[in-house]
């Protein structure tokens, strides 16, 4: 391998490395929450079964929705029990799509971005990559998830509680869980009124 071949050769992976090792980082998901409890303590035992709305039961996505709803329950304390529970959870959550507060109102889903390069100064050869690449400023969303406890033997809502989030994140499968642990965080005594709830989360790889 000639000394050039060499040069671009280690050249593209280490740019590879790169683009890869910055997609391995973590935010944090800021979700405004409000609970609503009739819950003195933890319940025991906090066995549980998903319960379905009619519009639910005929939803093919809905049980993805509960997956991703399972492990924020099972952190709060619930433990699913399909054949003796005491608790029936309903979980929703909706997602808009909406334009970005600081997208660029002149060059719309498209504009020029960074890029890497090799090269060798004076007259030798160099080498670029460069070129529009999509505007992520104007990917934005709006999401919300709900959480419904029904306490079965008295057929009462006994815990009601609400996480929304306005951001870029694109990935529902890492944003919607992180919002149900958020939505309950606290239970079964949460705090009263509105409160922000801050989720770290670890991006998926693009």
């Amino acid at each position: 391998m000639s000394s050039l071949k060499r040069f671009l050769h280690f050249g593209l992976l280490a740019a590879s490395a790169l683009l890869l090792s910055g997609c391995a980082s973590t935010y944090l998901l800021d979700n405004q929450v409000q609970s609503f409890s009739q819950l003195a303590a933890m319940p025991a035992p906090a066995t549980y079964r998903f319960e379905r709305s009619l519009s639910q039961q005929v939803d093919p996505a809905q049980q993805a929705l509960e997956a991703l709803a399972d492990p924020a329950l099972y952190k709060a304390g619930f433990r699913r029990d399909d054949a003796a529970p005491r608790y029936s959870v309903q979980v929703g959550a909706r997602t808009e799509r909406r334009l970005s507060p600081y997208a660029d109102p002149y060059w719309g889903p498209w504009g020029w971005g960074g890029g890497w390069g090799l090269g060798f100064g004076g007259r030798h050869f160099g080498l670029g990559l460069g070129g529009p690449w999509p505007n992520t400023d104007s990917y934005w969303f709006h999401r919300e998830v709900t959480v419904l406890v029904r306490e079965l033997a008295s057929n009462r809502v006994v815990y009601e509680t609400h996480a929304i989030n306005d951001g870029p994140w694109l990935d529902n499968r890492s944003v919607l869980p992180a919002m149900f642990e958020a939505a309950l965080q606290g239970f079964p005594n949460p705090p009263q009124g509105p409160r922000r709830v801050d989720i770290q989360v670890g991006a998926a790889a693009n």
